[in-house]
């Protein structure tokens, strides 16, 4: 059984940062697809970003393309959200997620993190 604990949100003002992590337990955070979503209030969850299980491909939303970069911590089990240049439109609950399959993981992962609130004033 994957475990998927998030971690670093907060409250921070437009234009600033937070990087988010998901530490893994149960497998190796190598042998997963890994991804983040996030909700916002009333509106459904939305897919934000994905890395590859190997970590040789990384996928964004058009809407955070060029500002949130994932990556995989394979030392400490976790994976990572660099979010740059925050905007109000980016407050919601962000989810960690992982699958076994690379083709999943943007869709329909199995596993599913409780999430991290994300606020971000203007």
């Amino acid at each position: 059984q994957v475990r998927l604990v998030e971690s670093g949100g907060g409250l921070v003002q437009a234009g600033g940062s937070l990087r988010l992590s998901c530490a893994v337990s149960g497998r190796t955070v190598g042998n997963y697809a890994m991804g983040w979503f996030r909700q916002a209030p009333g509106k459904e969850r939305e897919y934000v970003s994905a890395i590859s299980r190997y970590g040789v491909n990384t996928y964004y939303a058009d809407s955070v393309k060029g500002r949130f970069t994932i990556s995989k911590d394979n030392a400490k089990n976790a994976v990572l959200l660099q979010m740059n240049n925050l905007k109000p439109e980016d407050t919601a609950v962000y989810y960690c997620a992982a699958d076994p399959s690379n083709s999943a993981i943007r869709t329909s992962p199995d596993y599913w993190g409780q999430g991290t609130q994300v606020t971000v004033s203007s």
